[in-house]
């Protein structure tokens, strides 16, 4: 919308110098009739530009003994100041668009942004962080995005205009701040470098702690120089590329089910939801009622995996249920376990 807007006002600048053009050539032919023979071509226009520029010098052309060119005068004086004074004001429209606009843009994304709690914030919106939040949305996550490169992050609004977003470097307290990154639930360090995923992981735990960091390592020798840094999982796409190649070899029906899933529609994924503090023990069968918009597969709890439980198992405080659902049936299960 607002390149529409941009986009007028430079077709109306456009029109209005042509008009502006048109007014002067008028002029400069009338004039040249009006003072012949000793008007010259340099005069009537110079009485032209003094007329609508409202300069106020003299005559250049006389005028004395033809009635009928001052009032050829006052029409071009007529037609050439409102050609300008449209001008200025679709002029100073442009600017204020293009300036206060975007100020009070951002100024009002800040403020949704303050009000954020348990979102996600992707840092960098390259080729992994545009997969990253695609998958985000897809499933229905807040998230903001923070992103150094102008040209990246204009790619992905011109997808998504209305995601919440920062241009700023994702390393920077100030812009983890203005994120939410103490609110956040997690973040993603997907930048296209190594060494500023590190730096990005650091930044967050110093800042919060409690966020879960998961960040992307070209070089899987650095993972251990991410995990000191903080971050609470390690990525390499080469490392998890090489793997899905080789499934895709030995394990072909598995792949497939995995690719039909991510491009179902629907939005189904594997998700888990952890059974929050405070929570009353209660067995699943009790918790969780049959529903087409989830599959229950398995329950983590105290570091130990039991699969495919059964109605009698009893959930507790910090357990985590791991299901198959979309993103509806995510909510709802989220829903039955808040106290």
């Amino acid at each position: 919308m607002k390149r529409i807007f941009r986009g007028t006002h430079f077709s109306a600048l456009l029109h209005g110098t042509a008009l502006l053009a048109v007014i002067h050539i008028v002029g400069t032919l009338g004039y040249h009739h009006i003072g012949r023979p000793t008007a010259t071509w340099i005069d009537s226009f110079y009485m032209t530009f003094i007329t609508v520029a409202t300069i106020g010098y003299g005559e250049t052309v006389d005028l004395a003994s033809h009635p009928m060119g001052r009032l050829f005068t006052v029409a071009i004086a007529f037609f050439g100041i409102g050609t300008m004074t449209y001008m200025f004001s679709t002029s100073v429209a442009l600017l204020l668009e293009s300036d206060l606009n975007a100020a009070l843009k951002r100024k009002r994304m800040e403020k949704q942004i303050a009000r954020l709690s348990g979102h996600y914030i992707v840092c960098g919106i390259g080729r992994v962080g545009t997969n990253v939040a695609n998958e985000l949305v897809k499933t229905k996550r807040t998230m903001v995005v923070i992103e150094q490169d102008r040209a990246a992050l204009d790619a992905w609004l011109e997808h998504h205009p209305h995601t919440l977003h920062l241009h700023d470097d994702a390393a920077d307290d100030d812009a983890l701040r203005n994120a939410g990154v103490m609110s956040c639930a997690g973040v993603f360090a997907v930048t296209g470098d190594d060494s500023h995923n590190l730096m990005v992981s650091l930044s967050v735990k110093l800042l919060n702690a409690k966020a879960r960091v998961v960040a992307r390592v070209h070089d899987i020798h650095n993972a251990n120089k991410a995990r000191r840094a903080g971050a609470d999982e390690i990525v390499s796409p080469d490392f998890t590329g090489g793997m899905r190649i080789a499934s895709a070899m030995v394990r072909p029906h598995v792949v497939n089910f995995m690719d039909q899933m991510l491009r179902s529609d629907e939005g189904l994924r594997v998700e888990e939801v952890v059974v929050p503090a405070g929570f009353d023990e209660r067995a699943l069968g009790e918790l969780l009622p049959k529903s087409r918009d989830y599959i229950l597969m398995a329950t983590h709890e105290q570091g130990r995996w039991v699969f495919n439980p059964g109605d009698d198992h009893v959930l507790k405080a910090g357990h985590a249920i791991v299901i198959m659902a979309n993103p509806g049936g995510r909510e709802k299960v989220e829903q039955l376990f808040k106290v």
